[in-house]
């Protein structure tokens, strides 16, 4: 399927508002069969799988693909505590419980893959196997996080400049086309220099399918997106009783050897905390934005996964 047809036909599969852990979920559902719920990152939609729901479907999967709690369609609660992982994770288990599944393949990417490592940490019951795309999954840090990233990273670095409600929300907003081209977003210079040209669109990127980000997110803003850096302590703080688990569902990882998180969140300790890690798959040459960029090969890796779970 074309990319420049893919939103005339993502919109022609339809949504649903569904109520989730005292929120609403925008939610695209595709296909039948066993369900895969796609757990999006920033700033993105749950348009960013609309390659993977098309081929799971295709191949045999039902796919359920919320906006995430902040985004597009779904609700955005005012409050930055209202978007700690337990409250995300929240609102996947309540998404099972709508559509009356006991458990589900989670797959997420970017923050939806810190989404996904937690719930199956959360609510192992209901995580039949899962996979992360570009973030793997860390052992619990020694201490808050943001006082680590800002000791070894420094305060430029966008996570902690992310930090102070309305700062980067405002920055962000001022000109979103340019916001969402910016493909290097380590440091808060990136952003805040608006006479750099700006960024070409991406070869994977159709103009039909960037229009889509664009609208939604100057309609939005990026506020709902940016919460989920504001609560990196608190979900630490509220997450203690996770520190010595691990992962024992079937799991997989996919990154692209050019991305800039797995330099700075290493994989090697991932494989300690996955104790059915089925593999890791590194694409030669790919970046951040994998299941859009090499979306064949994604797919193959997560029908193959999904499949070997009989």
């Amino acid at each position: 399927m074309q990319s420049a047809h893919l939103v005339e036909e993502w919109q022609r599969l339809g949504s649903a508002r569904v109520a989730a852990n005292g929120i609403e979920l925008r939610v695209v559902e595709h296909g039948a069969g066993a369900p895969v719920v796609f757990c999006h990152g920033f700033p993105e939609l749950g348009f960013s799988w609309r390659h993977q729901v098309f081929a799971l479907a295709e191949a045999g999967f039902r796919t359920l693909t919320p906006d995430m709690r902040g985004y597009g369609g779904s609700s955005r609660p005012e409050r930055v505590e209202e978007y700690d992982m337990l409250a995300v994770c929240g609102d996947l288990a309540g998404l099972l419980d709508a559509y009356g599944l006991e458990d589900a393949i989670f797959v997420g990417h970017d923050w939806g893959a810190s989404v996904v490592w937690h719930m199956a940490w959360e609510y192992p019951e209901r995580v039949r196997a899962v996979a992360g795309l570009s973030v793997p999954a860390t052992p619990r840090s020694s201490g808050p996080p943001l006082s680590i990233m800002r000791s070894r990273l420094g305060a430029d670095f966008y996570m902690v400049w992310f930090q102070e409600p309305g700062v980067a929300d405002a920055v962000l907003n001022a000109d979103v086309r340019r916001t969402l081209l910016q493909d290097d977003i380590m440091s808060a210079a990136t952003f805040l220099d608006t006479t750099a040209p700006e960024p070409p669109l991406p070869e994977w990127l159709s103009e039909p399918e960037f229009d889509y980000y664009v609208e939604t997110f100057t309609a939005t803003g990026f506020t709902g997106g940016l919460n989920y850096y504001r609560n990196l302590d608190r979900t630490w703080e509220r997450t203690a009783h996770l520190a010595d688990m691990t992962i024992d569902q079937p799991s997989l990882f996919i990154a692209g050897s050019t991305d800039p998180v797995i330099r700075f969140t290493p994989m090697r300790k991932m494989s300690a905390l996955l104790s059915d890690l089925r593999g890791t798959i590194i694409l030669d040459g790919a970046g951040h934005w994998i299941q859009q960029q090499r979306p064949e090969e994604v797919n193959a890796a997560l029908i193959d996964f999904a499949r070997e779970l009989g």
